[in-house]
């Protein structure tokens, strides 16, 4: 029952997410490869009399010195926030994913584990890995066993990010195997993987304008190298994109113009199509420049391909997000944290009996407003404000007019109905009586302009039927009615 009526529920996940897959596939995933790619080659071009060229060696020591403080700060606490802020706004899911995926994520977590000493082990031991070639080789071995942590990493988290967008047969067969191995795992890691090795490519170039003095050999040989590598990934991209395309269910594709911003920017959904061409074209044509003139490459020209990369990634991880509504677990559980097989028990005696948190369990005109007040942070506060982003009462202005009262007939009229214009809303799971006491407090809230605070400032309220003391009494009543039944 937290809640952010100023901000969205939602969004607070949204935000801290994608910084973090920002640093996890960028500076990690990807750019943890490219830098031992590149000090191999400080060590193959160096002098016969030399470990490696040791200007050049600096070069990519300064570019990793950025990376290891981004990541084991930001990227370490926007990875810890995710799950704070899931705990918080969305404890259902998570907890159901969990009990799914309870091995999965402790090996992710020993992965994860052992990625963080390696990365320690790698960068604090760089400047020392240059007194011998031995030592030097060694600590190229480091860098490449990261690189294959890091990415584990990534693919333990991609099956269950797929799995909550098609679980497949795991809806009829409940195992981790069938969880793990679900249709939309593979094509989305192979699309995320060179995603994550373009962008590195991207921003280690851009890295190489700001510490590389102008005109020098390093500077062009580096800027050469990243035109190498990022030609090379991008035709990975564009297929892995249409791999993983092509195997987004329908109902997923029809979100898709809706997902990339609100409903009034599905009219410009074309948008996103050029968008993801002018990326791709734009990192090719930074690619060759860079190798057909690596001394013109500047800061400038580098900081425009370098923002639509990430941006290309963001967008990726918003539609990502919204495409598989009305489901936050695909056929299983709503967005709402309600599971679509409760759905008829909710339909015959309410939501509010079988709530948690609510301070109603019978309603009554007395406390009609109370009892809509907690409808609707059960059913609809997941994705909902009242006044802030995402507003309900917005929403219904934007459908019935501006400026004039809500009408609470019609709103009654189009709520249970609303799943089948919009596909992307969970069907409303209570009764009627719950259904018109939601209706006069979305009405209430336009006509009074009051906000709703979440649990954090004001508390919560537990449901009396569902206390400890009357789930005791009612096993109770059962287990005697049971004894007496078979006497």
């Amino acid at each position: 029952m937290f809640h952010l009526d100023w901000l969205n529920d939602r969004f607070l996940i949204a935000a801290i997410a994608i910084l973090h897959v920002f640093i996890n596939h960028g500076l990690a995933v990807g750019f943890i490869p490219y830098i031992t790619w590149l000090e191999q080659k400080g060590v193959k071009n160096a002098p016969s009399n030399q470990i490696t060229d040791l200007k050049w060696d600096n070069l990519i020591y300064q570019k990793m010195k950025v990376a290891f403080i981004i990541t084991t700060t930001i990227g370490a606490m926007t990875g810890v926030g995710i799950w704070f802020s899931v705990a918080l706004v969305s404890p259902a899911s998570i907890g159901s994913l969990i009990r799914v995926f309870y091995w999965a994520w402790f090996t992710e977590w020993t992965v994860f584990v052992t990625e963080v000493v390696l990365i320690l082990i790698y960068f604090l031991t760089w400047k020392n890995s240059n007194t011998s070639l031995k030592a030097k080789v060694r600590h190229i071995k480091f860098g490449w066993f990261l690189s294959n942590f890091s990415w584990i990493t990534m693919a333990i988290i991609v099956s269950i990010l797929g799995f909550m967008m098609d679980p497949g047969n795991w809806n009829t067969d409940k195992t981790l195997l069938n969880g793990f191995t679900n249709p939309i795992y593979l094509p989305q890691l192979l699309f995320r993987t060179p995603t994550a090795m373009l962008v590195a490519g991207v921003f280690g170039m851009l890295l190489t304008t700001i510490f590389a003095k102008r005109e020098t050999e390093i500077r062009k040989k580096a800027i050469k190298y990243a035109g190498q590598w990022i030609l090379a990934w991008t035709p990975f991209v564009t297929a892995g994109a249409v791999f993983y395309w092509n195997v987004i269910p329908q109902a997923m594709k029809d979100n898709m113009s809706t997902a990339v911003g609100t409903m009034e920017f599905a009219q410009y959904y074309d948008l996103l199509k050029y968008f993801i061409i002018g990326t791709a074209s734009l990192a090719v044509v930074l690619g060759v420049s860079a190798l057909l003139q690596p001394r013109k490459i500047k800061f400038a020209y580098v900081i425009v391909p370098c923002l639509f990369v990430f941006g290309f990634l963001g967008i990726f991880e918003r539609v990502r997000e919204f495409v598989r509504k009305p489901y936050i677990i695909g056929g299983y559980m709503y967005s709402n944290l309600l599971r679509e097989e409760d759905y008829p028990l909710y339909k015959k005696d309410g939501i509010l009996k079988h709530a948690t948190y609510t301070a109603v369990t019978e309603i009554t005109e007395d406390n009609k407003l109370v009892a809509g007040r907690d409808v609707f942070m059960n059913t609809c506060s997941r994705c909902h404000t009242t006044q802030g982003v995402n507003s309900i009462t917005y929403v219904f202005e934007r459908m019935y007019g501006f400026g004039k009262p809500l009408d609470e007939n019609s709103m009654a009229a189009y709520i249970p109905n609303m799943h089948n214009g919009r596909t992307y809303m969970p069907p409303f799971p209570g009764n009627k009586r719950e259904l018109n006491a939601l209706v006069a407090f979305i009405k209430h809230l336009q006509q009074t302009g009051e906000g709703l605070e979440g649990v954090q400032t004001t508390g919560v309220d537990i449901n009396p039927l569902n206390s400890a003391k009357s789930v005791s009494e009612n096993i109770e009543n059962k287990e005697n009615s049971q004894q007496l039944t078979q006497k």
